[in-house]
């Protein structure tokens, strides 16, 4: 299927798009004429004709390995989404004419892909034979980025119940549960033999932290002010794992998402907080303009049905 996009008045053929792509992934004309199964003559007159098209040099000649002007990124970073998309769409139409399986491509954050989804995963192969399913795994704030792109069908994300939506707009997300904060103490703290914890009372603590951009200890944070304190956090990671490990070295105190407590080598002690508290809601999120086909329908409903599992079963916090 031959594809052309109009661009001021310029007329850019997608294959040659495809090119440009590839010469930037491979750093040179021949390894991209290969892996498009074309002679390098042939790729370095699609580059030619594209640059014709648009006005600009989009390649540096001679440069080794092949180098992109400014030009020739800007143009390759809206040419993966418009490849990523063409991509989507002759996926589907393949689909509805019966010439391709369906396909779904789901993202999620490091704790569901422990937690959540492999037991979503199983029961989907037993339902959707049909289906050619795959998983990537991301941090929250690359897998939004990567739905708009075409790269996934859906994502898995959370976010701050209580604070204003900060996930761009545009996107369907369908709420799955919410998921309230553990505190984790090591076993020689002085409140490790409680079953409960205030924030308030492990102000003075050193704590265990997230990197700068965190979005859970953003949410951790936040309810550390609304207690009326900061907290103290010279350690940093956002691997939970990392985090009980330092806990369990007598390096501090955390507080993370109830899902992160799983079963590990560490030896922590982990203290419920009274609600409401620090949470995180967890959903899947569409792309825009998504169309929900039934294999985004039926990963939906099963990962609601675990997430209610995961609700039903977690003990209830002190009110």
């Amino acid at each position: 299927m031959r594809h052309k996009l109009a661009l001021s008045g310029a007329v850019l053929d997608v294959r040659r798009l495809r090119v440009l792509v590839e010469i930037d992934r491979c750093g040179s004309f021949s390894a991209a004429a290969t892996a498009l199964g074309m002679s390098q003559p042939a790729a370095s007159q699609h580059v030619a004709a594209l640059e014709h098209a648009v006005g600009l040099a989009l390649v540096e000649r001679g440069s080794r390995p092949v180098a992109l002007t400014e030009a020739g990124h800007a143009l390759v970073r809206h040419a993966r989404g418009v490849l990523l998309r063409i991509d989507a769409a002759e996926q589907e139409l393949a689909e509805m004419a019966g010439r391709r399986s369906a396909r779904l491509r789901l993202g999620g954050f490091p704790t569901a892909l422990s937690t959540l989804v492999p037991h979503v995963l199983a029961e989907y192969g037993r339902l959707r034979p049909d289906v050619t399913l795959s998983v990537v795994g991301d941090h929250m704030q690359r897998l939004l980025p990567r739905l708009h792109a075409g790269e996934l069908d859906l994502a898995l994300i959370y976010d701050d119940p209580t604070a204003p939506a900060t996930h761009p707009p545009g996107f369907d997300t369908v709420a799955l549960f919410d998921d309230p904060f553990t505190a984790v103490v090591p076993p020689g703290h002085r409140l490790a033999q409680h079953t409960a914890v205030t924030l308030r009372e492990l102000a003075d603590d050193t704590w265990i932290g997230g990197t700068p951009t965190s979005t859970w200890f953003a949410i951790v944070r936040r309810a550390c002010h609304a207690a009326g304190f900061e907290p103290r956090a010279p350690f940093s990671t956002d691997d939970y794992v990392a985090v009980q490990a330092f806990v369990a070295a007598g390096l501090g105190v955390a507080v993370i998402p109830s899902l992160a407590v799983g079963p590990t080598a560490h030896a922590v002690r982990a203290l419920a907080l009274p609600r409401p508290g620090p949470s995180r809601r967890i959903g899947v999120a569409l792309p825009p303009d998504a169309v929900e086909h039934s294999a985004a329908q039926t990963m939906i409903e099963l990962l609601r049905r675990d997430g209610r599992r995961h609700r039903d079963t977690r003990p209830q916090a002190p009110a």
